[in-house]
This record gives structure tokens, sequence and C-alpha cells, in this order.
């Protein structure tokens, strides 16, 4: 990927190519202009270079027709479309499901844990969001596990992915992430050890179903040291339902004392609560899981931890199903970093010039996303 000085790119230019910020965060795309006021935003935020695999042209040039053909031909053939790289992250996925799913089984039926085991697979899931975030925060959003499946295997693993997407943006290394991940993943291991009819129900719960849901953070801390799991693991079990405003449980801690794994996965499996079916309740789309987060009532919620949250995936989560201000429908399949009300969609049934399904930056006085589109509207 090509290194370009932004004081040297000229105003309303095109590349052949996506144009990313810190080769991960999405500027623009092929059939976007560079604009002079990008350029102005990247300047007053001290961004000084940006990265892409193309080259900037005058008008917008296809990268079949722009001029390099022997180069560019061999690049495209090594590029996978989208729907490739779609199913490769839901194989993946599904794949990483199954995986939790027999470590749970084993955790109840036996009470045994692999800990090296679940340490390899949270470095590979770490690598894995590295290079195909998006494509993997689209999969989440559109595959849902079968009704009978548990669903903490699901939330568990979404939790995960949501957690360390968080953690990367807010610039843990590597051996943090790794740990964020695995206590994301071991957050909710105490559930185990109560009936499933309890945390699967889809009734209202009895004072004494209540009263049982409320001790799993400490079961969940008692089982992980039981089997020797580092300790700021254990503690993110123990706290992840703690509250900035000292609202939460089990003991009621206030902001300062609740470690920062804990407020990462409190505010990542909150939103993949809001956002997800489970089995008392329909799910909310991530747009409005995502503003009932922002307005963070009470304050229970660290503001750093639901910035990155918002910088990360956007207002318009990754995945989410929209209607555009021009009455067309998209898919939202990556950030805007310079403002999270205005995501990259793809719009449905519409091509760009080189064929590919057409992506367009949405923007103030422009294209903009009109609102979230519901389930019955989406298969239409």
């Amino acid at each position: 990927m090509k290194s370009y000085l932004v004081k040297e790119i000229k105003p309303d230019s095109f590349f052949s190519k996506i144009v990313y910020l810190d080769k991960k965060y999405v500027l623009t795309t092929p059939e976007v202009p560079f604009s002079d006021e990008l350029i102005s935003s990247l300047a007053k935020w001290s961004f000084n270079s940006v990265f892409s695999e193309g080259d900037p042209h005058k008008e917008y040039v296809s990268t079949e027709s722009s001029g390099k053909s022997n180069n560019v031909s061999q690049t495209v053939l090594s590029q996978q479309p989208d729907n490739e790289k779609l199913e490769k992250a839901k194989t993946y996925y599904v794949s990483f499901l199954q995986f939790v799913e027999n470590l749970f089984i084993k955790a109840t039926i036996s009470d045994e844990l692999d800990y090296k085991n679940v340490t390899e697979k949270i470095k590979d899931l770490v690598e894995f969001i590295k290079e195909e975030r998006r494509f993997l925060m689209r999969v989440i959003k559109d595959y849902e596990p079968a009704p009978e499946k548990n669903y903490l295997v699901a939330h568990s693993v979404r939790s995960s992915i949501i957690s360390l997407v968080i953690g990367s943006f807010l610039k843990l290394p590597n051996h943090k992430l790794i740990e964020l991940g695995i206590a994301a993943l071991l957050h909710e291991i105490g559930m185990l050890k109560l009936p499933s009819q309890i945390y699967m129900s889809d009734r209202p719960l009895t004072a004494p179903e209540q009263k049982a849901i409320l001790t799993h953070p400490i079961l969940g801390y008692t089982l992980l040291k039981s089997f020797d799991i580092p300790i700021p693991i254990c503690l993110a079990a123990l706290e992840h339902h703690e509250r900035e405003n000292a609202t939460g449980y089990p003991r009621r801690l206030t902001g300062d004392k609740i470690g920062l794994y804990s407020k990462i996965i409190s505010v990542a499996c909150s939103y993949d609560a809001l956002s997800s079916k489970r089995p008392h309740k329909e799910a909310k789309d991530g747009y409005t899981g995502m503003l009932e987060l922002l307005k963070n009532e009470g304050k229970g919620y660290d503001d750093t931890v639901v910035k990155a949250l918002v910088l990360s995936l956007s207002i318009y989560p990754i995945g989410l199903y929209v209607l555009l201000s021009n009455g067309k429908k998209a898919q939202v399949i990556d950030i805007n970093p310079e403002n999270p009300r205005f995501p990259v969609v793809q719009i449905f049934g519409e091509f760009a010039p080189d064929g590919k399904v057409k992506t367009i930056q949405t923007a103030q006085g422009e294209i903009t996303i009109a609102r979230p589109l519901s389930r019955s509207e989406i298969a239409k």
C-alpha cells in the first residue's frame, strides 16, 4: 500500500482504489472525490499522510482502464470480491461459534477449561479482526444462530469481537488485546452454573430467579479462579455489570474502581444485548442500540469507551440496512472516521463503472441516511 502526502493531493481528484487513514479506516472510495473539505479536515487533525493501493486521477477511472494493464490486472485478480470475503468471514464466525459452544459444554459438564487453546483462538481472532473487521461486523449482524442454540455462545462471541474493535480503537497493545478478548469471551461463564431454564427463559423471571441471575458475576469469578485464569480476566467477569455511577452489581463500584477491561466489556455486551435477539425480546436495530448507549442516561458507562464504540462502528453500525435520502436501499459497510453520522454504504442493485456494487460515502448536503430499514423492508 502506497503512502500519499495530503498536501500534495489535488482537491477533487479521484483515487483508483480505496483511500485509508492509518491503513485501516476508509476515507474515500474510487467513486468519491478527495474533496478540499476532506484535505482541510485532515490538516486540522494533523493527519499528514493517507494510504491507498491506487493512484489519484483528475476524473474517475476504473482500475481496469487506468493505463497500467499488466500490474493492475494482476492486482485485481488477487483481490477477493466482497461476496467471497463475506463468505470467508461467515465461515470463520460459524467455526468460532462452534468452538465456544464446545468450550462451554466442557466447562459445564467436566469443569474443564483449556486456557492455552482459548488464548490461541483469541490471538487468531485479533488478527482476523485487523484484516477483515468490516466483513466480520456485517456477518455478525446478518447471521443469527438457530433459536435452539444457547444465546450465551453467540453473545459471548459477538461481545468479544466488539470489545476487540473498541480495544483496537483505544490503541491497546497486542498482549492486552488478547487478554481483553479472553475476558470478553468468558465474561458470562458464571451463567453456566445456573439452570439454563432461567437464563434461556422467554417469560418474566420470578423474584428468586432474578436474584439467582445477579449471582453470575461472582460465580464466573470463582470458576475462572479455579481454572487458574489470570486475575485481570477474573476481575473482568466479576465487574462487567458494574457501572460508573455505582448502580451496577455485585459490589456497586464507582468508575474509578472498575478495570478498563470491565468498562469495555460492559459497553460491548450492552450494545450487543440491545441490538440482538434474546429469548425474551426482539432485537433493536444497531442504530437504535447505539443511540441508547450514546444517551448514557445516568452516566453508567465510561464516556471514552462509548465514544470509541461510536467512532469504531459509527452511529449507523457496519451491517445495518438503511434507507438513503434519495429513496434507495443500502447497507453500511464501513465507518467514516471524520464523522460517525456519515458512514460508507453499498447501494442495492447499483454498480460502479468497474462492475462492482456501487459504494458511496454519505455526506451532509449530499446523500445521507434517512433511517434504518425494518426486517420486513429488507426482505422486499
